[in-house]
């Protein structure tokens, strides 16, 4: 397994500096061992026909937020898959919040619960990552 010798400072600087995540502007909040939560605020180009967060900005703060989870545990980790299933839209000025936490982890696979939610708190997508820990 390819182990790194700081997981924290790892998830947060090296997998939280990814530059398509810096590029849209997802901030990291908080990185803690198995846990990471990232916000992105809903800009005029993130948004779709029906004027909300597109699906693929929803998607990216739920996937930066994943990665930083999954590389805090001091092994490097790739995502496998992502499903996300959306529950309501986030209007353009929103910040969107992205937690990740643990549901199980293996010695080379773990499984994550990810949501992301709106300003008032409301649940805009939920999602299951798994991750294969190299």
């Amino acid at each position: 397994m390819e182990h790194v010798s700081d997981p924290l400072a790892y998830a947060r600087d090296v997998v939280g500096g990814d530059p398509m995540a810096t590029f849209l502007g997802v901030q990291i909040e908080e990185v803690r061992q198995g846990y990471a939560r990232c916000s992105l605020l809903v800009k005029p180009e993130y948004l779709n026909a029906a004027d909300r967060a597109h699906g693929v900005t929803v998607c990216a703060v739920a996937d930066q937020a994943f990665a930083v989870a999954c590389n805090s545990l001091g092994t490097k980790a790739l995502a496998v898959s992502l499903k996300l299933t959306y529950t309501a839209a986030a209007p353009p000025g929103d910040i969107i919040v992205a937690e990740a936490t643990p549901v199980n982890v293996g010695r080379k696979v773990s499984v994550w619960k990810i949501e992301v939610r709106g300003r008032e708190k409301s649940l805009i997508a939920s999602c299951e990552g798994i991750a294969y820990h190299k």
